[in-house]
């Protein structure tokens, strides 16, 4: 008895009839024929009762194929786990990120790490915004992504929570926010913005923030890059809203009152920093790079369970 007997039998169990059988498996009838008489005589018993027009299992057949099926998919599953392994040994991680990664994840010491373990595995890196990264996981350009979590995950994708951090409003030196602790939304109505463009996480969280309070702002600047939003800011054409730690490393590296920082008045907005990758029906990483990638990360809270909402 082989797999490849228990795959005809299996399909001849379920079309109940032998040409059609034949038809899905691409095998002559005669040949199918033959296979299944062969297995009925080492079992020593008749998996099936043949009449003119149909094909019905029997008592012992019927006991047999729950059998059958269950052995097919453990080799199916056999086989998986085989390919899944030797996506380590050979193979592409393809990873998407955003530019404000450092406070929170040290990719390259990752990456690093990663490299030791699985030396023969390509690694991809590319930087976008969230909308992109998403995307980009949902039709398997990427393997994973980090990007802010504006929303719940589409079918098939979970997001693993690794930071959330406050939103601060950045002002030039001696603007009339300068001398606040703290603002409230509402008071940045009639501000000039300098924002990153839409498809970026940020970008839509303070859209968002604004739309919730029924309020609307101006954006005069848009731009792709944090250094270029911060630098506009800080000559007097705007202000931005960004996540706390984004802030602090950027100002770290500058002058003392290059910019300044104000806390916004409750309620708090949240900018969430998720890694983004899509699941197997066990919401387990789909493959086996991506699960090794992941055990590096520090532990996050997942949100792969939530509704679908627009991202």
């Amino acid at each position: 008895m082989d797999l490849r007997q228990l795959e005809f039998f299996v399909a001849v169990a379920s079309e109940r009839n032998f040409t059609r059988a034949a038809g899905r498996l691409h095998i002559v009838q005669s040949g199918l024929s033959a296979s299944i008489r062969a297995l009925e005589e080492e079992l020593g018993a008749a998996l099936f009762i043949r009449t003119t027009r149909r094909v019905e299992l029997t008592a012992i057949g019927h006991a047999f194929l729950a059998e059958a099926s269950r052995v097919l998919a453990a080799a199916a599953e056999a086989r998986h786990v085989v390919d899944d392994m030797r996506g380590l040994l050979r193979g592409t991680l393809s990873i998407g990120t955003i530019q404000s990664l450092a406070p929170f994840v040290d990719i390259a010491a990752i990456l690093g790490r990663f490299r030791a373990a699985c030396p023969n595995v390509e690694i991809r890196l590319v930087s976008a915004g969230s909308l992109k990264l998403i995307e980009g996981v949902r039709n398997g350009e990427l393997d994973l992504a980090f990007a802010p979590f504006t929303g719940s995950p589409p079918p098939g994708l979970t997001a693993r929570m690794l930071a959330c951090e406050p939103l601060a409003a950045i002002c030039p030196p001696g603007h009339w926010l300068a001398a606040r602790e703290s603002v409230a939304l509402g008071e940045l109505a009639d501000e000039v913005f300098v924002d990153l463009h839409p498809e970026w996480g940020t970008r839509q969280l303070i859209d968002r923030s604004f739309a919730a309070q029924f309020l609307a702002r101006r954006t005069g600047f848009e731009v792709n890059d944090l250094s270029t939003q911060l630098d506009l800011v800080a000559h007097g054409l705007g202000i931005a809203l960004l996540p706390t730690a984004v802030i602090a490393d950027r100002v770290a590296a500058r002058a003392p009152g290059w910019v300044s920082v104000v806390a916004l008045a409750e309620p708090e907005i949240c900018w969430e920093l998720a890694v983004v990758f899509a699941h197997d029906e066990k919401r387990q990483p789909a493959n086996a790079a991506t699960r090794m990638f992941l055990d590096l990360l520090p532990a996050g809270r997942e949100s792969g369970a939530l509704s679908m909402r627009e991202l």
